[in-house]
């Protein structure tokens, strides 16, 4: 079963005279859906594979006369994985230079690999988008409401990979998440940063898996893993690019209890989080479910952000005696404050953060709110 995406029916977005690049983690359905939406154009198509040799000889050559030759019958071009060709970018700037009637497409589940490749060459020329996991506005699209309420807690344990989500039973999703664990999740990282000892960066995860919702300290991180706290630094940098972890850093504006050097991490997908640590175990059962909530809220309000355009820089907020604001969102020069409580209970709303920021507005979201938070329009 296929889950319509949120950019399926966007066509239109796809630009003649731009490369159109499309983000995201693997697995999540990049290639499916640059697919579907090309089968809705017009036009003679090129689709490639960053692994194909011969494509691969052909945008690595960097010779215009043989790009234009070899590209000259098609009207729509789609390179799957173009982070695997070197001097990608510059192929691509050739082809939207002197072919700018074609509709040039590119995916990547490597950021740090695309980015580095296309980000000067294609300077000006370049629209980027981003796909994550299903996201509830998907589901709410495709199920309705009341299905997303009857799985919810499904959905934290497995978490939003197309794959889990249409997965007939509890084993095979399980299944799923581990092989998505041991075989594909740092496949770009040891690909492209020749880093040997895979065990490093998984130890790492399972330790950032136990801290969702807490500042993370490189220095015990690197005391716990014994490697330099440089290392863990570039290895967080290369989970960000990798797509797996998301990085909030502290708000403050100089207020003097205010911590600001510290950084949180969430995971893209919280199945993958709990492939990690081994724990598909329910919701009644666990001790983290303050963490799942957390983590997930914070990814389901990113998608959010991303496909309805909602320009956000994103922080926590928290102090040294211990007051704290899970996430604020500072936009159109106002913050909006969030907190994420499981269970509606009597919560009081952080006093100190408004009397720090009086304009400031703060809402607790829990298992009973959370479908304006996520699905309307603001």
């Amino acid at each position: 079963m296929w889950i319509e995406r949120y950019y399926e029916k966007q066509v239109n977005s796809f630009k003649k005279g731009k490369v159109n690049l499309l983000y995201g983690p693997r697995r999540v359905g990049k290639t499916t859906l640059i697919n579907k939406m090309i089968s809705k154009m017009e036009g003679k198509v090129f689709i490639g594979e960053g692994d194909d040799l011969d494509l691969r000889k052909t945008l690595s050559s960097q010779k215009k006369s043989v790009l234009l030759t070899a590209f000259a019958a098609y009207d729509i071009i789609f390179i799957d994985e173009a982070q695997r060709i070197d001097n990608i970018g510059w192929a691509l700037k050739i082809l939207v230079d002197n072919a700018p009637n074609k509709t040039i497409i590119a995916s990547g589940s490597s950021s740090f690999k695309l980015s580095s490749q296309v980000g000067e060459p294609l300077t000006g020329r370049s629209i980027t988008k981003q796909l994550f996991p299903i996201s509830l506005i998907e589901l709410n699209k495709h199920f309705g409401g009341m299905h997303i309420i009857q799985n919810l807690e499904q959905y934290l344990i497995y978490g939003m990979y197309p794959e889990v989500l249409t997965a007939p039973d509890r084993n095979t999703k399980i299944d799923y998440l581990l092989e998505l664990r041991n075989s594909y999740l740092l496949k770009d990282i040891l690909e492209t940063e020749n880093i040997r000892n895979a065990d490093q960066l998984h130890n790492l995860l399972k330790l950032i898996a136990f801290q969702i919702g807490k500042e993370v300290s490189l220095n015990e991180l690197s005391n716990s893993l014994d490697i330099s706290k440089h290392t863990v630094r570039r290895y967080l940098d290369l989970l960000e690019k990798a797509f797996i972890l998301v990085r909030f850093g502290g708000f403050s504006r100089n207020l003097r209890k205010e911590i600001s050097k510290s950084s949180r991490y969430y995971f893209y997908d919280i199945g993958l989080r709990n492939a990690l640590i081994s724990n598909f175990n329910s919701i009644d059962t666990r001790n983290d479910i303050g963490m799942l909530w957390e983590n997930f809220m914070v990814m389901e309000r990113i998608k959010k952000q991303h496909y309805h355009k909602i320009y956000s820089n994103n922080y926590y907020w928290r102090t040294y005696d211990q007051k704290e604001i899970d996430l604020i969102e500072e936009r159109d020069g106002k913050l909006y404050g969030y907190e994420f409580k499981w269970k509606p209970k009597k919560q009081k709303v952080q006093k100190a953060f408004l009397t720090a920021y009086p304009e400031a507005s703060v809402q607790i979201i829990h298992n009973e709110n959370y479908f304006d938070f996520i699905l309307t329009d603001e």
